[in-house]
């Protein structure tokens, strides 16, 4: 299993034009292309702690391509 570092990009629902990407970790069985899949489960937990954001879109990177963003 490895670490995957699941890059979310959210903008609040007050104003949509505020978005930040939100980092989350989580161990995939496989390659980036496999995270994009396995993601959902994260995503929607992720969306459900943050009723005031809308998830815009997202991507997998490994954690240190991200330049050791968490």
């Amino acid at each position: 299993m490895n670490l995957v570092d699941l890059i979310v990009l959210a903008c609040t629902l007050a104003n949509p034009s505020a978005c930040h990407e939100y980092h989350v970790l989580f161990q995939s069985s496989g390659s980036l292309q496999s995270c994009m899949t396995q993601a959902q489960p994260y995503l929607a937990q992720w969306a459900g702690e943050h009723p005031a954001y809308q998830i815009r879109r997202w991507r997998c990177a490994w954690p240190d391509q991200e330049g050791g963003k968490i």
